[in-house]
């Protein structure tokens, strides 16, 4: 099975998972659910993990899944960690879904607005997986999508399932968006916030998007982004759309982080918690960068962590800083899924 080493450091709501060199991780922050219980550190032959609100999943190289935290609505029943031959995983709010290398899914946890129904397992030739709150979008190989679950903000209305010549798909908390070979989106679901705006559509030359809880960012082509949605804490903010230069982008619930090839950061939004603290945009050396909720991680490339932002359940606990030897990912991380 081909590795999969994309995602290296990842963030819950209110916690975080590095995924080491040596296929171990290490996770840190609110431990309420045994997000972070060190039982977990354990696991060993990890190639990717991912993060629900309150609970995770760690793909292993053999192609079975590990999963802890909030076990509420059956997140973690130890029933999925019998799934193989997976080779990639992700996670909505209290659901989770497995990509299997044959090109289709499994899903397990919360079911309340069928995110889980059996039969959205039937679907073939899968090639990404991504999960909103409460809902579930794929991307297949003839680059086309179909979504499930919620559908109460039409995150699942079924004119969306006749695009064509998508290339990557992503969620918001009940919206989507998908990116297309011609470097063009179209995003849908909840607009109240002008998330699916038509006029945020036009422009081109995107080559990777993230969504926070209600708006959204397009890394284009040379290097600038572009932001819509909800601006009520200036997460839209016009002077932000000037960065140049940029490698990544990654959002938070109301706060973005923009990656430079110079190694630097920018981040702009919601900053109660400091999330978009200056002092925390002096660090250099950055080769990856990812959001919880109201705080963030940057991966150095000496393989040490720096995070900052909202530390009420220690995500920014100090300590965490010296973690070393997290694995570096290949030069691709940035781009596509």
């Amino acid at each position: 099975m081909k590795k999969n080493t994309h995602t290296v450091v990842t963030c819950g709501t209110d916690y975080s998972v590095a995924l080491l060199s040596d296929n171990t991780i290490q996770c840190w922050g609110n431990n309420c659910y045994q997000e972070c219980d060190p039982l977990h550190h354990t696991f060993t032959g990890v190639i990717q993990v991912a993060c629900g609100y309150m609970h995770s999943v760690a793909l292993l190289s053999d192609g079975t899944v590990q999963c802890w935290g909030n076990n509420k609505d059956n997140q973690c029943d130890p029933v999925h960690k019998t799934l193989t031959d997976v080779i990639q995983v992700a996670c909505g709010c209290s659901h989770s879904v497995a990509l299997f290398s044959n090109g289709t899914v499994q899903c397990w946890g919360d079911n309340r607005d069928n995110q889980c129904d059996p039969v959205h397992r039937t679907f073939t030739d899968v090639i990404q997986v991504a999960c909103g709150n409460d809902h579930s979008v794929v991307l297949l190989t003839n680059g086309t999508v179909q979504c499930w679950g919620s559908n109460r903000f039409n995150q699942c209305n079924p004119v969306y399932q006749s695009f064509v010549d998508v290339i990557q798909v992503a969620c918001g908390h009940y919206h989507s968006v998908a990116l297309f070979g011609n470097g063009t989106v179209r995003c849908w679901g909840y607009n109240k916030w002008n998330q699916c705006d038509p006029v945020h559509i036009t422009f081109t030359n995107v080559i990777q998007v993230a969504c926070g809880e209600d708006h959204l960012v397009a890394l284009t082509a040379n290097g600038t982004v572009r932001c819509w949605g909800n601006n009520d804490c200036d997460q839209c903010d016009p002077i932000h759309v000037t960065l140049t230069d940029v490698l990544q982008i990654t959002c938070g619930a109301h706060h973005s982080v923009a990656l430079f090839s110079n190694g630097t950061v920018r981040c702009w939004g919601d900053n109660y918690w400091n999330q978009c603290d200056p002092v925390h945009l002096t660090f250099t050396d950055v080769i990856q960068v990812a959001c919880g909720n109201n705080h963030s991680v940057a991966l150095l490339s000496d393989g040490t962590v720096r995070c900052w932002g909202d530390n009420s359940a220690n995500q920014c606990d100090p300590i965490h800083r010296t973690f070393t030897n997290i694995m570096i990912p290949p030069c691709d991380c940035c781009m596509l899924w």
